[in-house]
């Protein structure tokens, strides 16, 4: 079992996909910054000054009141967006850069007789009386 999982761990995808996730908690930590530092001030600016991310409805009363924080909601789908539109922009820079590379021809290997062209041969030695040669095995 140790061997297997060893194995596993080995593989290209695995550790390609552990280091996609370790640069995505850090884009995330960035994103993170980017939405509660620059953005949500913009948008307490615009709509009256307000901290938008503390916007929240407490529901009940005392200590152990329930609270429905729907400023962080909004905050982490402002998050989410931003997170989706750099994803979106870098997979498209990407795939401009891949089409921009040129592609490598793969040289011409000779091709056979056509079917037209075998079909030729077989009428031709029909016609002039040839015998075909034996199957080989």
């Amino acid at each position: 079992m140790i061997k297997e999982f060893r194995d596993f761990i080995a593989r290209g995808n695995v550790m390609d996909l552990a280091v996609g996730i370790i640069i995505g908690a850090a884009f995330t930590a960035i994103v993170t910054s980017l939405v509660n530092d620059l953005i949500n001030p913009l948008i307490g600016f615009v709509i009256g000054g307000i901290d938008f991310s503390s916007y929240q409805l407490i529901l009940g009363e005392g200590d152990h009141a329930a609270t429905f924080r729907y400023g962080a909601f909004l905050t982490a789908v402002i998050n989410f967006l931003i997170i989706a539109w750099v994803v979106f922009l870098l997979v498209k820079g990407v795939n401009r850069a891949r089409n921009m590379v040129p592609k490598e021809k793969a040289p011409d290997e000779p091709k056979g007789p056509t079917q037209e062209e075998v079909l030729i041969e077989i009428r031709d030695l029909i016609r002039d009386g040839a015998k075909p040669a034996a199957p080989t095995v």
